[in-house]
């Protein structure tokens, strides 16, 4: 007898992304779905958007019944995975669900990183700058730092945090850091923090000093990381659920 419930029982994965005014974040994020899609054919997989593109997480959940397990395709814990999502969970109480915890901090994220700076001609700087979004929440830049350390950990370099808007530092405090540190500033790399294009990517990118890497997009370990974090969140429902080999999160 096979240990697992039938496809049509398991939990309804509802990633939920930010949503971006940039035309080529919904591709992108469309495109990561699509592989958590093949890697787990059983699980329904849905898309739901806190705000500026559609589907709106609302939406989303209204079209839906039985259990649910919301994603954050969201890099660390900030106002959106403490407030937004559970409060848009329990704005429908026609579902039994939960929220997964945000993707970052974890190794994975550490591997697509290290990835997206090869392709951009890493070739062994001086240092990295890990450019994310921001957050006033103290949690969320404790998982960046979380991040940074674990980036660092696999460059043998090191990775110093900035960020976008409301939280320091910014991307050039950061390169001013690391060059008092002895870095060379031509030789200082820009790891983007970012599930997809838009426009705290595109700006962080713009005053790289060096090499700018692409955002973490539709990586074949993202998607692995999106359905860990769901197969945790099923076991907290108490529904069974696909194994997925991966070491023990960060």
């Amino acid at each position: 007898m096979t240990p697992f419930a039938p496809a049509s029982v398991r939990p309804t994965l509802v990633a939920v992304a930010h949503g971006s005014r940039d035309p080529r974040a919904l591709p992108v994020v469309q495109a990561l779905l699509e592989r958590v899609r093949a890697a787990r054919p059983g699980v329904d997989v849905r898309l739901g958007h806190v705000e500026l593109d559609e589907p709106l997480l609302p939406a989303t959940l209204a079209a839906l019944r039985g259990e649910a397990v919301l994603v954050p395709l969201l890099l660390g814990r900030g106002h959106h995975v403490k407030h937004d999502l559970p409060a848009a969970l329990a704005a429908a109480p026609w579902l039994r669900g939960t929220v997964a915890a945000p993707l970052g901090p974890h190794r994975l994220l550490a591997e697509v990183l290290h990835d997206r700076l090869l392709a951009a001609g890493w070739d062994g700087g001086d240092a990295v700058v890990l450019a994310a979004a921001g957050s006033r929440d103290p949690d969320s830049a404790a998982d960046t730092a979380r991040t940074a350390a674990l980036l660092a950990a696999r460059l043998g370099v090191p990775v110093a945090p900035a960020y976008a808007s409301a939280a320091a530092p910014t991307v050039g405090e950061a390169v001013e850091a690391l060059a008092a540190a002895g870095a060379a500033r031509r030789r200082i790399a820009l790891a983007s923090y970012f599930t997809a294009p838009g426009r705290f990517a595109a700006q962080t990118s713009a005053v790289a000093p060096w090499i700018a890497a692409a955002p973490l997009g539709a990586h074949e370990a993202m998607a692995r990381l999106v359905l860990h974090r769901y197969d945790e969140a099923v076991r907290t429902l108490g529904a069974p659920a696909l194994p997925l080999p991966l070491a023990r999160a960060s």
